[in-house]
């Protein structure tokens, strides 16, 4: 057992040698790696800085030629500038020089003129020393004649300035008044609408009007004995007409005419009683119609009779254009140019309201409406200004006032205003028969007819005797004809129908 112990100590420090050496063969080895491993990374370290060493320098050389490069070009820009300076210097050198020698030419020559000025003095003083002699004139009497040759001369170039001045004026005002009527023009405009003379009355049923004309006639006479107007029945079904230029009365007449049908009760008796009411009823909206003219025009303080008559004028028209709403337009058109002239813009407002006043009664007074509408203004307090814009806003006696001449531009502003009056229909009927007449004078023309009141015409021609390039041209050539013969408002469409048409019977 000794033996056997002995034994296997010796075997396990045996190979214990074993392992150490083999541990130190390893270690030998790792650290052999290892120190291999440290110098490549020592070299690399190094080649990493020499990189960068490298970068670093190759960007501060650029920034060193980039500053190169700027000290350079601020050399050449320096150099430059030192040139251009010297240039300027020898410049500068040049002028004083030629102004130096300038300066004494021009000494020389002040010396020059003076004596040749004092020369001049005395040849001028002897000159007039003789002419005195010769003339026997003193010196007044001289400078006097002189002076009167100078007018003369001056006066004609003078009177040429003036008239050419009174042109440039003439031209300047124009052009100013057209600038101002423009803008009143531009800044104010109203609608007007077109008045007849006659209204239509709706009825529930045609035995209502024989309840209108009553028993003989007998109330439709009272009717129209008390209402002054005339009544129409006809076979129009539903509709009674009534007839009257005056459109108060018109007007009055058609109410009392509803009243009367509404309440069912047609006598005579009847008849003058609602009409008593209705014309107290007008009486009070005229009244109404007044105020809110006077409202409306900005226009205070006026008598109550002119209110009345200026509610009245609602229901006058003129060349069916209503005369109320007129007035109105005219107030404020006249009030607008009176602004541009820095003038009273209350009292041209007022002109332009009542020039028309007149129109509201000169069926009750001799004359013509601007005579009497100035005759009411005087009589019910008017100043000056405003009846004369009444009597002259139609030219009929010299302006004297500046709201005078506003009234006038501004009246024919509302009356010349597209849309403003209308034709009368006698006028609109003979120019539709003189555009038909003409159309009908073509050879071929078989019918014709003006519609779209009288902006367009259709021409039918005969198909055997017109083909369509005739038909073309005779287009253009009774276009043409209707431009030269004829005077119309905007433009006219000619329409050229040709038709053909073929006929059969099977039998």
């Amino acid at each position: 057992m000794i033996t056997g112990l002995l034994v296997g100590i010796a075997l396990g420090l045996f190979f214990d040698r074993i392992r150490m050496g083999s541990a130190y063969k390893n270690g030998d080895a790792i650290i052999a790696q290892a120190r291999l491993e440290a110098e490549n990374v020592r070299k690399v370290e190094a080649l990493k800085g020499k990189e960068d060493l490298i970068s670093k320098r190759e960007a501060m050389e650029k920034e060193v030629n980039a500053y190169r490069d700027e000290v350079r070009d601020q050399e050449r820009r320096l150099d430059k500038r030192e040139s251009m300076l010297e240039d300027q210097h020898s410049d500068l050198r040049k002028k004083e020089q030629m102004l130096e020698t300038n300066q004494s030419k021009l000494a020389e020559r002040l010396k020059s003129v003076d004596a040749k000025d004092r020369e001049l003095d005395r040849m001028l003083r002897e000159e007039q020393d003789l002419l005195h002699k010769i003339s026997g004139l003193d010196k007044e009497a001289a400078k006097d004649m002189l002076l009167k040759r100078i007018d003369r001369t001056l006066g004609d170039e003078i009177g040429g300035l003036i008239l050419k001045h009174e042109a440039e004026l003439k031209d300047q005002t124009e052009t100013i008044s057209r600038e101002m009527i423009g803008m009143a023009i531009q800044r104010f405009a109203s609608v007007h609408t077109s008045e007849t003379t006659v209204s239509t009355i709706d009825i529930p049923s045609d035995d209502m009007k024989g309840r209108i004309i009553g028993r003989e006639g007998r109330n439709i006479r009272a009717f129209e004995k008390a209402t002054g107007v005339d009544v129409i029945v006809d076979d129009t079904p539903g509709v009674v007409i009534v007839s009257a230029f005056d459109n108060v009365r018109r007007e009055t007449a058609k109410l009392t005419l509803q009243k009367l049908i509404q309440d069912g009760r047609i006598h005579p008796s009847r008849i003058e009683e609602v009409h008593a009411e209705t014309e107290k009823e007008m009486e009070e909206h005229i009244r109404k119609l007044g105020v809110e003219a006077c409202e409306e025009a900005e226009t205070r303080g006026l008598h109550k009779k002119i209110v009345e008559l200026m509610g009245r004028l609602q229901f006058r028209v003129s060349y069916s254009q209503n005369v109320r709403q007129h007035s109105i337009e005219v107030a404020h058109l006249t009030g607008l140019l009176a602004e541009q002239l820095n003038l009273d813009v209350n009292l041209a407002r007022r002109c332009g309201f009542l020039h028309d006043i007149g129109k509201a009664a000169d069926h009750e007074m001799e004359g013509g409406h601007p005579a009497v509408g100035a005759e009411l203004l005087k009589r019910y307090g008017e100043c000056d200004e405003v009846v004369h814009a009444a009597a002259g806003h139609h030219d009929d006696i010299r302006p004297d006032y500046i709201y005078t001449v506003l009234v006038a531009a501004a009246d024919a502003i509302s009356a010349g205003r597209p849309g403003a009056r209308r034709a009368t229909l006698e006028k609109y009927v003979r120019r539709l028969e003189e555009l038909e007449a003409l159309a009908n004078g073509f050879p071929g023309v078989e019918q014709t007819y003006a519609v779209q009141a009288g902006r367009e015409i259709r021409i039918i021609v005969d198909p055997r005797n017109v083909n369509d390039r005739e038909a073309a041209k005779m287009s253009k050539d009774i276009a043409k004809a209707i431009e030269e013969s004829l005077t119309y408002p905007g433009e006219i469409k000619v329409v050229i129908m040709r038709e053909s048409r073929n006929v059969e019977y099977a039998r």
